[in-house]
């Protein structure tokens, strides 16, 4: 299959590498020259433009910063320079609305099209290890599925266009919301004189336990490795967990809820990036305990 990749940042890069490796003919393109080298390194052809790398493909997959450029990307590279026949993949985190608002206009070209962003990080994207969340037609789930079962380790029907973007935003939101609880259990458990090793080893087989303590606790030398054993580099960054709370804020608004515990996370992480922390991993908020 001949598929092109638009993006290859952290997470596009290993995405593409992998698409590679399953044996498909992937045709690149990023605004950054060095990006551009390691997709080639990867096994890439790499192109100037992304029109061109569109050209005679069978599938699009896009991976890039917001729902902005996602929608500019679409307008001016790919509606009408991928064949009719291409299923378009969009794996951006976006707000729901531009999801829903590009996969309209991708039916109106006669496009197939699939919101479906991730969850995993820099690692899984290496790996293929993610999880994809994908909004979009049966038929057209049906199609993206096939590339994206190369990239990742499942690939889950959300439902209509727009739901994958639902369910990554609140997924997301979750994960903030027990990273803080997590970090501020093991800071008072610590100040109450408790080993934090001693504290893992009953809470995470217990009822307090979650995915950020037991896979990715934020202290170091505790559990499995986590970017905690790594000076909190590496990961999902403080800034891009900001992002995805705020995403999660919008999308509230616009179906008349207002989280509470939710805009605490989306303080609180904003707050820290503030403070100069957005390249550090999220689970670093427990140094400001």
């Amino acid at each position: 299959m001949k598929i092109a990749f638009i993006g290859l940042g952290n997470m596009g890069g290993g995405m593409a590498a992998n698409l590679v490796k399953a044996g498909h003919e992937v045709r690149a393109f990023d605004l950054a020259d060095a990006a551009l080298t390691a997709a080639r390194e990867k096994g890439c052809a790499t192109f100037a433009a992304a029109s061109e790398a569109c050209k005679g493909v069978d599938a699009v997959v896009s991976m890039l910063p917001n729902g902005g450029i996602v929608k500019a990307v679409y307008a001016d590279s790919v509606f009408g320079h991928a064949p009719a026949g291409a299923v378009l993949i969009d794996c951006s985190t976006i707000d729901v609305a531009t999801a829903r608002e590009v996969a309209a206009l991708a039916e109106t070209e006669g496009y197939a099209m699939v919101d479906a962003p991730v969850s995993g990080g820099i690692a899984a994207a290496d790996a293929g290890t993610l999880t994809f969340m994908v909004g979009g037609s049966a038929n057209a789930f049906r199609r993206a599925e096939e590339v994206l079962a190369c990239m990742g380790k499942a690939v889950i029907h959300a439902g209509d266009a727009g739901n994958g973007q639902a369910a990554k935003i609140c997924n997301n939101m979750l994960l903030g919301i027990h990273m803080i609880g997590t970090a501020e259990a093991f800071a008072m458990a610590q100040k109450l004189g408790l080993d934090p090793q001693t504290f893992f080893d009953i809470s995470s087989v217990s009822s307090g336990q979650c995915w950020s303590m037991t896979s990715y606790c934020p202290v170091p030398g505790v559990g499995p490795k986590t970017p905690a054993d790594n000076d909190y580099q590496g990961g999902f960054a403080t800034a891009l967990m900001l992002k995805d709370l705020k995403l999660a804020m919008e999308a509230a608004a616009t179906a008349g809820m207002a989280p509470r515990i939710g805009a605490k996370a989306a303080e609180l992480y904003e707050a820290f990036d503030a403070a100069g922390n957005g390249t550090r991993d999220f689970s670093a908020i427990i140094t400001d305990y």
